[in-house]
């Protein structure tokens, strides 16, 4: 979560801040503002940057233009906070924005005790966080060999099939025990994600395979370490026996079953990015909707889509989702041809999770229902 020091010290891209340093100097032009800007806005909790972004501006992904609108108040901004005033100037047709009484964050006395607490821990994040944090643990692209290397729960108490939350489990590594296993040594993994089977995710259209998408089902605690424990010695031979290493099950999804695996619990990272446009062209289309048998996605939906890091796709990027255009017949053409009308904008996308070839975004303002197979473009 973007709390105070996370927020503090994420990065702004050279290019976020060229960009903000070019409007700092120029300012907006008015017909760039949102149609009904406020002249004075005091940031609440529960704002996001994407949402004061659309108070101001046509295009909320054009928040480093936002920003640097008064880049000599917001230094970096993800430190933007509650209390706050946002003050909003047109002077030669454009607009800047500053921040007033100098954009300090407010200080709160709390009682009754006499003491002071700035809300340097209070920063706004970039979207509402309860609609991702829980996709930065579940949603996961894997190599299928790679989860089939993963350790695996082996048994569970009293011979039970199914797991649910308190239940103690037991697993076993890939590797071996001799490999280090399961273990509770320092800088060792206690917190596991349980997945099951990896998921082909293919092309809608040629059925091409572009990754595996694992099936999160809850969370293990490893409790005991996994260790071979020695029988004493046959036939001039140490008689050795394996002891699976012990977890409890901390959540579930959905039951946890005998051979399902464990991936570490990776670190759910922050939402403290600046919205953008890729710097790169982007021509892709949505594979899945999150969610088993789902193939359509609605406002605060997460979907899957075919880009990823090696197509230039980054955290933060939006990207304008397209509604297919309607096929029919030309009743003007004689020869009576078939046409497909070109794709309408249906809203816009932020993606929030990205690996190799593909990516997880978040759906917003839209105007009617994503499905699989709609296309995307830069915004």
């Amino acid at each position: 979560m973007p709390g105070g020091a996370r927020a503090q010290t994420y990065p702004v891209s050279n290019k976020q801040r060229d960009i903000a340093q070019r409007v700092s100097s120029a300012g907006i032009p008015l017909d760039e503002l949102a149609p009904d800007a406020p002249a004075r806005y005091t940031i609440q909790r529960g704002d996001t940057l994407w949402a004061i972004s659309r108070l101001y501006l046509r295009s909320p992904w054009r928040w480093p233009e936002l920003w640097g609108m008064n880049l000599n108040d917001i230094r970096n901004p993800h430190r933007i906070y509650p209390g706050q005033v946002l003050v909003l100037g047109t002077a030669d047709g454009k607009a800047r924005l500053g921040f007033e009484s100098g954009g300090e964050p407010p200080t709160v006395k709390v009682s009754p005790r006499n003491r002071y607490e700035a809300l340097g821990d209070a920063a706004i994040p970039t979207l509402p966080l309860h609609l991702i944090e829980p996709f930065l643990v579940e949603a996961q692209i894997v190599r299928e060999e790679d989860l089939l290397k993963a350790p695996r729960i082996v048994a569970a108490q009293e011979g039970r099939v199914l797991l649910s939350r308190g239940d103690r489990a037991y697993a076993r590594s890939n590797h071996g025990v001799a490999d280090g296993g399961l273990s509770l040594d320092a800088g060792e993994p206690r917190q596991f994600r349980v997945f099951r089977n990896a998921i082909p995710v293919k092309d809608p259209v040629t059925k091409a395979l572009l990754g595996f998408e694992a099936q999160y089902v809850g969370k293990a605690k490893l409790i005991r370490a996994e260790k071979l424990r020695e029988l004493g010695v046959k036939d001039g031979k140490q008689q050795l026996e394996i002891e699976p290493a012990t977890l409890d099950i901390v959540s579930t999804k959905e039951e946890i079953r005998v051979g399902d695996r464990l991936l570490p619990l990776a670190d759910r990272g922050h939402m403290a990015f600046v919205p953008r446009g890729p710097s790169e062209a982007m021509n892709g289309q949505i594979v899945s909707v999150y969610g088993n048998a789902v193939r359509f996605a609605g406002q605060n939906q997460v979907v899957l889509i075919d880009r990823g890091t090696e197509h230039g796709l980054e955290v933060g990027h939006v990207l304008q989702i397209l509604k297919d255009g309607r096929a029919m017949m030309d009743k003007t053409d004689s020869a009576q041809v078939m046409i497909r009308l070109p794709g309408e904008r249906n809203g816009v996308m932020v993606v929030f999770r990205v690996f190799d070839a593909l990516a997880y975004a978040l759906v917003l303002d839209i105007t009617d229902g994503v499905k699989v197979g709609d296309r995307f473009i830069n915004p």
